[in-house]
């Protein structure tokens, strides 16, 4: 019979090591194409909802960051410019940074309220709250 310490050895061989990520919280990336001068994006709904933020906040952070045009029709942001999908997965991430994340936990469980014409970000996950920027 075989003792405890070389079963539990066995045991510990025949385990795949687990993988450490911290990141629970991964923002999709966007999807897009060209039309002839113009950048459309797809799936800027799905990548919105994700975030949980309103569509039409997402795409003024973007459009003023971007220095571009554009509007939300059929479900694609339609921008008035190419742009590289890179650039708008960076701006993405800083909005994450901004208005999603939060600056005490880091977790996305966060809401935007607005009190006395000042927005804050509220942190439903630690009870934190910070301002933001306002005027997007």
């Amino acid at each position: 019979m075989e003792t405890y310490e070389t079963l539990l050895n066995e045991a510990y061989k025949d385990l795949k090591p687990i993988e450490k990520s911290n990141a629970r919280f991964e923002i999709p990336k966007i999807e897009g194409h060209l039309e002839g001068t113009k950048t459309i994006l797809t799936n800027f709904p799905q990548v919105a909802s994700y975030l949980r933020r309103d569509q039409e906040h997402l795409l003024k952070f973007l459009l003023r960051e971007l220095a571009t045009s554009g509007s939300i029709k059929n479900n694609r942001v339609i921008l008035q410019r190419k742009i590289n999908s890179q650039k708008i997965n960076e701006k993405i991430q800083d909005y994450t940074k901004e208005f999603v994340l939060c600056t005490q936990c880091k977790k996305p469980d966060t809401e935007i309220i607005k009190e006395k014409g000042f927005s804050f970000l509220h942190c439903l996950a630690c009870g934190a709250k910070h301002s933001v920027r306002s005027k997007i």
